[in-house]
């Protein structure tokens, strides 16, 4: 009999269990933690987007792999989980952009497009015949002259961090980031750090085809995305600090 009531709060979206768990939300928290791991990192000058793209066949063309996205002049997403999950709330979050930006006739702020984005979100945890998001988001951006970094969660939760991972390793890519992240980084170090804590879980080198790098500078409120040449450069810094040490 407690099997088939656990049965039923599995298959119910819209049912809490005894002890307050929806449990799809959780699963779909299991789903970000099955995808190659993103991390961003917020510093002075601007916002960092870094993302783990390894393609499971190396027939795969790496380019179609696509887990960071320009959602606004000033704003970057990276993403971790299911990636057509992850490419919904990015064309949401590129619709609600420039619809505040025609109404208002200014950039939208960035916290205000995260709570949009989570809104649509916990839609999804509490209607019948949905399923919640199995995607987690990472948003960069700057407002007002300020970097603002974002992570969403399936619950529909937004959360300000300094510097976050998403996706596998999270554990063991955050403990690098709270060791290392200062607030005096400037946005190459950022840069470095994200590579550096990407690097944590890999037994091999990082290569920089394998990766995705994006950056909006304070100065500017430009997203950009890093070419491989300027990625390989600073992944032979990380490389040197670390024979260093």
């Amino acid at each position: 009999m407690q099997g088939q009531q656990q049965q039923a709060y599995d298959r119910g979206i819209t049912i809490f269990s005894p002890d307050g768990r929806l449990y799809q939300v959780e699963y779909a928290r299991e789903a970000v933690k099955r995808g190659t791991p993103s991390v961003g990192v917020r510093t002075e000058e601007g916002v960092v987007l870094a993302v783990d793209k390894r393609s499971r066949s190396q027939l795969m063309e790496a380019d179609s792999i696509e887990k960071l996205h320009k959602v606004a002049d000033h704003v970057g997403i990276a993403s971790a989980g299911h990636v057509a999950d992850a490419r919904r709330l990015i064309d949401f979050a590129r619709r609600r952009a420039q619809l505040e930006e025609l109404r208002y006739e200014e950039p939208v702020d960035t916290e205000v497009l995260t709570k949009a984005v989570t809104d649509n979100i916990q839609q999804y945890t509490q209607m019948g015949g949905v399923r919640p998001f199995g995607a987690a988001l990472l948003i960069g951006g700057v407002s007002n002259g300020e970097p603002r970094l974002f992570e969403t969660d399936p619950s529909g939760t937004p959360n300000e961090w300094k510097a976050v991972a998403i996706g596998a390793d999270r554990s063991e890519i955050q403990d690098y980031l709270e060791e290392h992240w200062g607030p005096d980084l400037t946005l190459e170090a950022g840069i470095e750090l994200a590579l550096g804590a990407l690097a944590t879980t890999r037994d091999e080198a990082l290569e920089a085809e394998e990766l995705a790098m994006g950056a909006v500078e304070a100065e500017t409120a430009i997203y950009s995305r890093l070419g491989e040449s300027e990625i390989n450069a600073h992944l032979e810094e990380v490389d040197l600090e670390e024979d260093e040490e």
